[in-house]
């Protein structure tokens, strides 16, 4: 299949290995910004092809891991009245709140459905008018045209019982965040090139020039990836910082113009807080007027909000690469898929996850 088989060819995995060997002189660490892409490195053992002079850290890449808790338990809250059909993707339903999660609402009569887009969702509004359908509108840049399209349509519509429950953020604050961190140990990022397939290249320009790394955008094959290691590692050596586009076949410099359009027309840009890194400046996205007549949290609140969180979970640490799932003394143990204690080890994108499936040891 073209643009996937050429990008999973053993002879050019082995070749840019190769070239990355040849290129690095000195100790490096690199942080792959999505959890697709953690996926992929655990998969096919690409860091066993690195030399040992290159530390691949995983960062806050997987929208669902971090996805507050607090939110988490407006989302159970919401789903288990009577008269709400609430809709999320499957990744959602297995991820811990403080006390229980989806599946525990749906098993207990809460009318919980798995949908694949949030039109689905609306599609139940127009068919149920009796019934409150409320949407779990969560990602990063990636999904926001979709749900932001979903509000613009349900205002036209004028339906009264469509609603988003919004934990959108943003990558690039978080990029920020911790690179201002005292802790932080990153030299050069591998950037989601998904998210920049609807946003373009040029919000890491000032983030490349004002901390001085290098930030490749780079795609989630094998190939993609060594290319986009091998990027960062050529800038890193000759002293460079500025950003590449590894991944051209999908990213344009200015990205979807249609799409940033219209979240910029529904979607306003809000502080958010993120799970283990805390509320984070104009890193987050919410409903603007008139379309927050359909924001979930104005409609179904005020909230019980007593969030809490499984103290031997190191969830934070890990989605700042400041420790790797292995460090955490509950994974493969006390944390597995079927009962984990934060969202990194149940979403599929998630760091704890990629470690049990591909890298587990017992």
């Amino acid at each position: 299949m073209k643009y996937l088989d050429e990008y999973r060819d053993a002879d050019a995995v082995r070749k840019a290995a190769e070239l990355i060997r040849r290129a690095c002189t000195r100790p490096w660490t690199l942080m792959e910004i999505c959890g697709g892409q953690t996926h992929s490195i655990m998969r096919f053992g690409l860091e066993e092809l690195l030399p040992q002079e290159i530390a691949l850290v995983h960062g806050p890449g997987c929208p669902v891991c971090v996805t507050p808790v607090e939110i988490l338990d407006e989302a159970m809250e919401i789903a288990a009245r009577p008269e709400v059909t609430f809709c999320s993707f499957g990744d959602m339903l297995r991820v811990p709140g403080s006390r229980t999660d989806l599946f525990g609402v749906k098993s207990r009569g809460g009318d919980v459905r798995i949908v694949y887009s949030p039109m689905d969702a609306l599609q139940l509004a127009r068919e149920m008018p009796d019934r409150q359908v409320v949407f779990f509108a969560v990602g990063f840049e990636t999904t926001a045209p979709a749900n932001a399209m979903a509000a613009f349509q349900a205002h036209q519509e004028g339906l009264k019982n469509f609603s988003l429950l919004v934990s959108h953020v943003l990558v690039p604050p978080a990029m920020e965040a911790l690179l201002s961190s005292t802790l932080n140990k990153v030299q050069g990022f591998l950037a989601a090139g998904h998210v920049c397939t609807v946003m373009g290249t040029g919000e890491y320009l000032p983030l490349a020039e004002k901390f001085k790394v290098p930030i490749v955008v780079t795609g989630f094959e094998p190939v993609d990836i060594l290319e986009g290691v091998l990027a960062c590692v050529k800038q890193l050596e000759a002293g460079r910082h500025e950003v590449e586009n590894q991944y051209a076949r999908s990213v344009s410099a200015q990205g979807n113009k249609p799409a940033q359009d219209l979240i910029a027309k529904v979607l306003r840009v809000i502080p958010r807080r993120w799970r283990g890194l805390g509320e984070i400046p104009r890193s987050g996205l919410g409903l603007k007027a008139p379309y927050d007549a359909y924001d979930a949290e104005k409609r179904f609140g005020p909230f019980d909000a007593k969030p809490f969180e499984a103290p031997e979970c190191i969830a934070g640490e890990i989605l700042q690469g400041l420790k790797k799932p292995g460090d955490c003394s509950a994974f493969g143990k006390k944390c597995t898929p079927e009962n984990p204690l934060g969202a990194p080890m149940v979403s599929s994108e998630g760091a704890c996850s990629a470690y049990y499936r591909y890298k587990r040891t017992s």
